[in-house]
Parts: structure tokens; sequence; C-alpha cells
């Protein structure tokens, strides 16, 4: 890809400092029946000027209710509820609030699961032995799109998605490297440093390659990617 391609897909505020941009509020529902943890991470999210918090739902009947009245930004998301199991209800729950990003909340899950998790839509994994200061870190990077999983960890995971094909899908040189970088678990920060382009270009590429993969989130995209064939090697 040419410099002026790259320039193309830079936004107009490239020069606008990070810390000059004003965060939106994000709305967050906790989704668990243990009532210490659960309550603990609603006043966690409700401290944070930039956050709020939209409830707190015991099980999934409540979790479907509360996205459907309340259109969360990102909700926590445990695995095992009293009604069911919380990652095959993943596609259910963005099905009523597309564009809400899906944390899981971890035990010692085995990699089958987190794979069923990546393939339904989650945005990552937060376990629940971390400190409540890491959630929202996790929050935070899932409302922008991140991947909340360790490199080492999306390494393992992606050679284990599904390749089932599906339309196709034509991405630039500059894409297609963008998107093997995320599949490294990189930043973008590093991939900027990679590609010597600015973090504000970065964005761009994953915003359209993103778009031109209908995902909504990284692994979103990296799940996608995998399923049809443009990471051959994972």
């Amino acid at each position: 890809m040419s410099h002026d391609e790259d320039r193309a897909a830079a936004s107009p505020g490239e020069g606008t400092p990070e810390s000059a941009t004003v965060r939106p509020v994000t709305r967050v529902l906790v989704v668990d029946d243990h009532e210490v943890l659960s309550g603990s991470l609603a006043l966690v999210v409700d401290a944070e000027a930039d956050m709020e918090s939209v409830g707190v739902a015991r099980d999934l009947a409540e979790a479907r209710r509360r996205v459907a009245e309340r259109h969360p930004d990102v909700i926590l998301l445990d695995r095992r509820l009293p009604d069911g199991d919380g990652i095959e209800a993943i596609a259910e729950l963005r099905a009523l609030s597309p564009d809400m990003k899906v944390v899981v909340l971890t035990a010692s899950d085995t990699d089958q699961v987190l794979v069923q998790a990546i393939e339904a839509g989650a945005s990552g994994f937060l376990s629940k032995s971390r400190g409540l200061g890491e959630v929202i870190g996790a929050v935070r990077a899932a409302a922008a799109g991140e991947a909340v999983i360790s490199g080492e960890m999306l390494s393992r995971l992606l050679p284990k998605l599904t390749r089932s094909g599906g339309p196709t899908v034509e991405l630039t040189p500059r894409e297609q490297d963008v998107l093997e970088l995320l599949a490294e678990g990189k930043s973008n920060a590093a991939i900027a440093q990679s590609l010597f382009v600015s973090v504000h270009t970065v964005r761009n590429h994953v915003a359209n390659l993103s778009a031109k993969l209908g995902a909504h989130s990284k692994l979103e995209a990296l799940s996608i990617a995998v399923r049809r064939g443009l990471l051959p090697h994972r």
C-alpha cells in the first residue's frame, strides 16, 4: 500500500492528543448470580466518571429484559447461571442489542468453552480472580472495540476456531497487514510502530476491515477472518 493510501486512511484530527479526547459514558450491565461479586462490580463501575451501571441481573431471563430495555454498551457475563449457560446465550443477547460488547467472566473454563465464546461474538474474557481495577480496564477496552484477551491466549485459541467459509471479503494489502498483526495480539500502538504509521491510521484500517467483515470488535473480526480463510496460517 502506498504512503498516500495510508494518509487517506488517517482521520482529519490525527494530530489531536489522545488525552484531549472526551470519553463517552459507558453503560455496563453485570450478569452474575453471586450477590457480593455482582454488587461489588456494579459499585466499582458507578465510581468511575466515564461509566455507569445499568443494573445487575442474577439470571439469563433478567439479563434479556435488561438488555432489551437498557441497551448497555458492555455486559459482564458469567457463564454458569441458574437458568442456563451464559456463553450459549451470547448470540441471543447480542441480537437484542447488536452493538453491545460482551466480556465473559471466567473461572477455569476449557479452550473449547472459550472458543465457543469467541465464535458467539464475545469481546474477550476476564478471570474472576482478577482485581476490581482490572475490571474497569477490561470494560474500557471492550467499549473501545479492543480484544480483552492476552496475546498468549489469542495465539492458542485462534487455530481452534471453526473454518466454515462465507462471502468473499476483499481487504487491501494494508488491511491484511493490520489483520495479521491483530492476530498476534498486538495493540494499535504496536501495529503503528510495526507499519511506521500513526495510531489513528491503524484505527481507521481496523474500522474499515471490521466494517467489511461485519464485526463490532477486534476479537469478532479475527473470528470471522479465520472462519473465512483470511488468516490461513492461524
